[in-house]
């Protein structure tokens, strides 16, 4: 079975979800925005979701995680919860 492992920052508004991307990529730490801004409880672990396969997240997450690069970070990935950012930390056969 395919795992993954995944972190992520959950926001209300795409706005938001571009912005904190943008910093990312200017070199803001993933883990710190996640801290800061996620509204997941995930974000006080800098986001990271720990391992998961196939099927455990919700559909728009999947197509994500178990098709994007790794070490990439993806988005904004709308769900019922919000706007995400989504990087795949590993993922493997």
């Amino acid at each position: 079975m395919t795992v993954a492992s995944a972190r992520h920052i959950l926001v209300e508004s795409e706005a938001e979800c571009l912005d904190l991307k943008s910093r990312i990529a200017a070199g803001e730490d993933f883990a710190e925005l996640a801290k800061q801004y996620s509204s997941c409880p995930s974000g006080q672990d800098g986001g990271a979701l720990g391992e998961f396969g196939p099927g455990m997240m919700v559909p728009e997450f999947d197509k994500v995680v178990f098709s994007a690069p790794i070490n990439e970070v993806q988005g904004p990935v709308q769900t019922q919860f919000g706007y995400h950012l989504l990087e795949v930390t590993s993922r493997s056969e």
